[in-house]
This record gives structure tokens, C-alpha cells and sequence, in this order.
């Protein structure tokens, strides 16, 4: 699995100019300076652009922006919850002591005009298939000749943005060897997807996870769940969701010396909350977490979480620092309840990421 996941991350590092398109958009500051670029999205206040005579992506203040012009289609979601895609031209000029409006052309015969200071995120999108994609890949190693022991950590995520619905998978590989005892390995594939209702700030979801832990003894514990979730907030600085549901888990548990141990099947609940928080041009936090309190097993709770911090480097280099986490109140006898740990490495972004 682990190799390949690295020929998936080499492949995909490899085919990145596929998401490159023609930098003719147009951005005038208020101090006069005029670019043309091409405008990647925004996101925690920070217009993030690809300039041809630059190395790598630049980030310029939002609300220092007098003017922006693309042809290029956007997904703009409002701090409100409501969604709008298409072109962007800006509106006739505020006055001084008013913010700048942009008009976004959803149809021809439709045409939204917003305030800019009510945008939450503005990302990239396209009529073709594959520029509709974000992602990033990680990878990072650790060794020590002292024991000779070795850490290493590889991932992916990627995220298909549309209008009105958004779906995300993303893999996670930890190995850890060092002489004198057994190699040590989490691998983890994730899945999510929403879709926004007619309410906005709502929608319904789901989620599924297939996670294999030596430290825990699961050969292969597969979660699948959905429900109704929630906006709570939803800013240029900041993100936070919940999603209460039911869901469905079943583990397979590695056979132990004098105790045979059977696939073990649960109805659960299920809430995810999920945290992301943005800062000018240089850092951000991804953070999410899943509680599973068993319905058929009362009593018996699941716990995981994921957070990751990211600092640019330059251009779409990014050093980060995660943390993982599995825990299981109620684990079966021998076994484990708990798997976790700290990773931090090297990340490669592409798309609106």
C-alpha cells in the first residue's frame, strides 16, 4: 500500500501542469500598481496570484485590491452561506468610505453584485474536469543510526470543488522501525463529500474512513456514516462545521495467540467537526475530529483526530506539522485503545491550496 501511495504522489507531482491556464487577469491596488496574472482564489483574506516573470505563487492583501478582472470561472462563497459561480468584473467605482463591490456574471442573462468585505473564500474552478481539482502531497523521514530507527510519513489530499457541492479523499502513511522491535504502521484513506441545502448554512454529508493500526492490532476497521450538518462559521478568517449523523463501523482485529477474535459490526452515532483558520500570506491550521458513540455497544466511544499546521515556505512549498489520533474506550482484551502521534515534513501544493 505504501508504495503505492508513493507512485500516486510522483504521479500526480509530475502531472501538475495540467492545471495551469493563461494569466490574463487583471488586478489594480489602491496605491496604483496593476498586475497581470492569474488569480488562484482567496482565501483568509489573501488573494493568492501566478505571475509569469515570478517563481511561484504571491499573496496580496484583500482589501487593498481597487479592481479585479478575470474570465475565469470562480466558486464564491459568501460569509452568509449562499454560493455564487461565474466571470468577475468590479462593479462601478464605490466612493472613498465605501467597500468595493464585484459583479459576478453566473449566466448571461444573471448577474450577482457583492460586497467584497462579505466574501468568505473565492475559489478557482473551470468547465473542464480535471482543473476542478485542489491538492497537496507531504512526505516526510526521520533516522537516527543510533538504533537504528526510522520514522517516515507520506500523504495526499485532493478536494473537487463545484457550486453547490464539494467532495475530498485524502491517504495517510506512518512507519515506524527501529532494531529490536516490530516495525510499527497506520495507514489511513479518508472520504468526505456535502452538498449545500436550500437553507443556507446547511447541508447534508458524509464521511468514510478505512484505517489500519499495528499499534491497535486492526487489520482493517472501515467507518461510513452521514448526516445533517452546519456552517457555525464561515469567514475569511476562519471555518468551522458540525455534522451529526448515524453511521455504520466494522473492525477486523489481527488474530491473537490463544483468542480468536471475529469482525466486530456497530450502529453508531456520529458528529464531525472540522476547524480551518487562515493567516495572512503565511500560515494556517487544518484541524478535524469524529466521535462515534456506539448505539449497538452503549457505552463504547470512538474518538479520531487529525490536525495539521502549515507554514509557507515559498512559492506552493509548505513545511508542516501534524498530529493523529485513534482512541477506543472500549477495545477488545490485549488489544490497544489508543494510537497516536506527531509527523512533520515537507508539502507540495497545487490548485486553490
Amino acid at each position: 500500500m505504501c508504495i503505492r501511495a508513493v507512485i500516486l504522489g510522483f504521479v500526480l507531482f509530475f502531472t501538475l501542469p495540467i492545471f495551469a491556464r493563461e494569466k490574463t487577469d487583471v488586478i489594480v491596488m489602491k496605491n496604483g500598481d496593476r498586475f497581470t496574472c492569474e488569480v488562484k482564489g482567496l482565501s483568509g483574506g489573501v488573494l493568492a496570484v501566478d505571475l509569469n516573470y515570478v517563481d511561484g505563487t504571491i499573496s496580496l492583501q484583500w482589501s487593498e485590491v481597487a479592481r479585479l478582472e478575470s474570465s475565469q470561472l470562480f466558486v464564491v462563497n459568501m460569509q452568509d452561506g449562499t454560493v455564487h459561480a461565474g466571470t468577475i468584473t468590479t462593479a462601478e467605482a464605490a466612493a472613498a468610505n465605501q467597500p468595493m463591490k464585484i459583479n459576478i456574471a453566473e449566466t448571461e442573462e444573471k448577474t450577482a453584485t457583492i460586497e467584497t468585505t462579505q466574501i468568505a473564500k473565492m475559489s478557482e474552478t473551470s468547465q473542464q474536469f480535471w482543473k476542478r481539482f485542489n491538492g497537496g502531497i507531504n512526505f516526510g523521514i526521520n533516522y537516527s543510526k543510533g538504533n537504528e530507527a526510522t520514522q517516515y510519513s507520506f500523504g495526499t489530499q485532493t478536494e473537487y470543488l463545484r457550486e453547490r457541492w464539494a467532495a475530498a479523499a485524502g491517504f495517510n502513511s506512518n512507519l515506524s522501525s527501529n532494531s529490536g522491535s516490530a516495525t510499527s504502521t497506520r495507514n489511513q484513506f479518508g472520504f468526505s463529500g456535502y452538498h449545500l441545502l436550500p437553507r443556507e448554512k446547511y447541508y447534508y454529508g458524509a464521511v468514510g474512513n478505512l484505517l489500519q493500526s499495528a499499534v491497535q492490532g486492526i487489520n482493517l476497521q472501515t467507518t461510513l456514516g452521514g448526516g445533517i450538518g452546519r456552517f457555525l462559521k464561515n469567514s475569511n478568517r476562519m471555518t468551522i462545521t458540525l455534522l451529526a449523523g448515524l453511521a455504520w463501523q466494522s473492525t477486523e482485529y489481527h488474530q491473537s495467540t490463544g483468542l480468536s477474535q471475529e469482525r466486530q459490526n456497530l450502529a453508531a452515532g456520529l458528529i464531525n467537526a472540522k476547524w480551518r483558520v487562515f493567516k495572512f500570506k503565511k500560515t494556517n491550521l487544518d484541524a478535524s475530529a469524529i466521535l462515534i458513540p456506539a448505539l449497538s455497544d452503549p457505552g463504547r466511544l470512538f474518538f479520531s483526530t487529525n490536525a495539521t499546521y502549515y507554514l509557507k515556505l515559498f512559492s506552493n512549498l509548505n513545511w508542516n506539522l501534524s498530529f493523529y489520533g485513534n482512541w477506543d474506550n472500549r477495545p477488545p482484551p490485549t488489544f490497544s485503545g489508543s494510537d497516536y502521534g506527531t509527523t512533520s515534513g515537507l508539502s507540495w501544493t497545487f490548485g486553490n491550496r
